[in-house]
């Protein structure tokens, strides 16, 4: 099928080599000049802009593009607009090097003012929506307004259109982070941000110019009546890296000669040059992925090929250093919360989200303001998961999560502050409906705050022995949620606390007891603002050594008993580790507990 008549391009050509491995030649010398055929050009932000080039093509007629590129262009799903747009987008796709083309006749001066944007500064990019923009984002300008968001998009005002007879044409290396962050807070791509964002060939924007201008001469027509301006105050020279062949023959496994080693990376536009035992690489402007020695040997075995190396596995030898007294902890937290029986499920929130705090640590790169900052605690992100869930029809949740959390930085570090944290939530009935219940199962007991204790302790592997425990240290009690929370579907309780890895100490056997233990019950009448725990610490004290366990049997209040008063009774297990403990011996130890808990704790012995 024949498309027409096809242009004849004229060859790229370069005098310094080669580019993409092949031929270039160079067009007519570059100007540095600040007016290009009566276009002013001025730089002001080059840590935006470090080089910028334009062009000034007078006498075009803009009309679509010829079927041979049109066609090339649709073949790589784009669609075509019109000769000049889709020259600049062929060159585009064709050397990597985003363009952009201005009508001359929109520009206010005329002038190009390369710039940071002012506060509150808007525009309106070629998608027809009002973009504000701000001082972090570089911008190209006529005399008066933006006219392109540097690196992402132009704006409608100066765009191409059938009536354009002279036009402005754009090539320019724009920072890569500045184009990624505009991009995001814009949110707004573009092929051209897609490009600028991994790095373009800043010495090869000439040739790129150049051959843009031929085409667009060549499907367009018009004149070029001065050369193009180039702005570029600080000249980047070549990049090189030195590689060694032992380097490569270390890293690869396999010895690569030197002689294969400067062809194979000749072919893709490497220049090599001896240095004694080393290798002078100079690296080609279009590959900013290659920075190292590294890269080098990388390059070295993907063009050899990987099929060339030797399939075999070298030894392996298991490392012996231990894990880390951290990883340790949190890998028994998580098996014990997991293997409780009690239904509890593992979370893993990402570390990113809204501020939650005043301490929040902020992201230099956001991909979204949703997602600038690192959290400094777990509930926030778990609450969230269970109103997902409650959205989704599930009412019973129970949540954990053992993750990092962050603050700011105190004192004169200026890493932010990390600390290990474990988080629950549980939410919903104690049991779930079954069939052979009677019970309705709306009416089914829900969750309270002792099944949020009983999970606590199985995660700190904790065995109370009564329910009078009490936060310590930095434990601090939540109240309920502040008005301006959710309505909750049902009642919430969570905890958050932080994890202390301590140094492990060594584990410590000792034989099964081989003597006869003596086992002796008391009942102590206890008053009401004594607990029994304070009651078992003074046992326990006087009980020394030859006291080996003290459990609690029974609790009683009721008739038979003073006011304000409760009888607890302890059974007291003796044993000497080292002969047969006497009757006296057990008479004597459990008098001297009893006397000292009536003389501190005020309590007395029950009469039966």
């Amino acid at each position: 099928m024949s498309l027409g008549a096809t242009v004849k391009l004229p060859e790229i050509r370069r005098a310094d080599g080669q580019m993409g491995g092949r031929a270039v030649t160079a067009h007519p010398p570059i100007r540095p000049s600040a007016v290009v055929d009566g276009v002013g050009v001025r730089l002001e932000d080059p840590e935006g802009a470090p080089r910028y080039m334009i062009a000034v093509i007078r006498g075009v007629k803009v009309q679509s593009s010829p079927p041979w590129l049109a066609a090339r262009l649709q073949s790589i799903g784009q669609r075509s607009i019109n000769n000049i747009v889709d020259a600049t987008n062929y060159i585009l796709f064709e050397i990597n090097q985003p363009l952009h083309a201005f009508d001359l006749a929109k520009l206010r001066g005329p002038a190009v003012v390369v710039r940071r944007a002012k506060p509150s500064e808007r525009i309106v990019t070629l998608d027809g929506v009002e973009r504000k923009l701000t001082p972090e984002m570089t911008v190209i300008c006529d005399a008066e307004r933006p006219t392109i968001v540097a690196g992402v998009m132009g704006s409608a005002e100066s765009e191409v259109t059938e009536h354009t007879t002279d036009i402005v044409l754009e090539a320019a290396y724009f920072q890569p982070t500045r184009v990624r962050r505009t991009r995001r807070a814009l949110g707004l791509s573009s092929e051209s941000s897609y490009r600028f964002e991994r790095g373009i060939d800043m010495l090869g924007m000439p040739e790129a110019l150049g051959r843009a201008v031929d085409l667009i001469r060549a499907v367009a027509g018009g004149e070029m009546r001065e050369p193009p301006a180039d702005l570029w105050p600080e000249p980047q020279k070549p990049r090189s890296v030195f590689l060694r062949e032992a380097r490569v023959a270390h890293l690869l496994g396999v010895a690569v000669p030197r002689p294969e080693i400067e062809r194979l990376l000749a072919r893709v536009g490497f220049v090599v040059a001896p240095r004694g035992e080393r290798m002078a690489v100079q690296i080609p402007g279009w590959r900013p992925d290659v920075t190292s020695e590294v890269d080098l040997i990388e390059e070295v075995a993907r063009l050899r090929g990987y099929d060339s190396f030797p399939d075999e596995l070298r030894p392996y030898r298991p490392g012996t250093v231990p894990d880390a007294p951290a990883e340790l902890t949190l890998r028994r937290i998580r098996a014990q919360l997991v293997a409780s029986g009690t239904g509890l499920l593992e979370a893993r929130t990402l570390p990113l989200g809204p501020a939650d705090s005043p301490d929040a640590v902020a992201v230099l790169n956001p991909l979204s303001a949703e997602e600038a900052h690192l959290r400094s605690r777990l509930l926030p992100s778990l609450i969230r998961r269970v109103e997902y869930n409650w959205s989704q029809g599930q009412r019973d949740v129970r949540l954990f999560e053992v993750g990092t959390v962050f603050r700011k930085a105190q004192g004169p570090s200026h890493r932010p502050h990390e600390e290990l944290h474990l988080a629950i939530v549980l939410t919903g009935a104690r049991h779930p409906p079954h069939w052979t219940d009677s019970t309705n199962a709306a009416k089914l007991p829900d969750m309270d705050i002792w099944d949020l204790k009983q999970h606590f302790e199985l995660a700190v592997g904790l065995a109370a022995r009564s329910d009078d425990v009490q936060p310590a240290a930095n434990g601090s009690v939540w109240g309920p949620l502040e008005a301006d929370a959710p309505k909750w579907a049902a009642p919430l309780f969570g905890l958050e606390v932080r994890i202390i890895v301590a140094t492990p100490s060594p584990v410590r056997y000792q034989p099964l007891p081989t003597q006869p233990p003596v086992v002796r019950d008391i009942s102590l009448v206890v008053p009401g603002s004594v607990t029994a725990r304070a009651v078992e610490t003074v046992l326990r004290r006087e009980g020394g050594a030859l006291l080996e366990r003290l459990d609690v049997l029974d609790e009683y209040r009721g008739p038979g008993l003073p006011a304000a008063t409760r009888g607890v009774t302890w059974r007291c297990t003796f044993r000497a580790p080292d002969r047969t403990l006497t009757e006296r011996e057990a008479v004597e130890v459990l008098e001297r507990m009893l006397r000292a808990a009536e003389a501190e704790l005020d309590v007395h012995r029950r009469q039966a």
